[in-house]
């Protein structure tokens, strides 16, 4: 995996709390209305958001953020991985 798709550092605050919302399950409808912002809002996020880590689609985007510890659901992947040079997870 590149890098440049590891990264996740290059996603905004507001970016990284979409995801954690998206990897609960919600829809962008869902999003918008417990964020209280625009589905149209939400689309972008989640459009840049799938660019800025090349994946795919939301499930592509959730596997993403388990394998890189960006989110934590049920008490699984809840610790947080190191920012490094492509390290290998333990």
């Amino acid at each position: 995996m590149s890098e440049t798709r590891a990264a996740g550092e290059t996603l905004s605050d507001r970016e990284l709390q979409i995801l954690e919302l998206v990897a609960q399950g919600l829809t962008n409808e869902d999003i918008a209305a417990a964020l209280e912002i625009s589905k149209r809002t939400v689309d972008n996020h989640v459009s840049n958001i799938l660019q800025k880590t090349r994946t795919k689609n939301r499930v592509e985007l959730v596997r993403w953020a388990l394998q890189w510890g960006k989110v934590c659901i049920d008490e699984v992947n809840c610790c947080i991985l190191p920012n490094g040079n492509g390290s290998s997870h333990a």
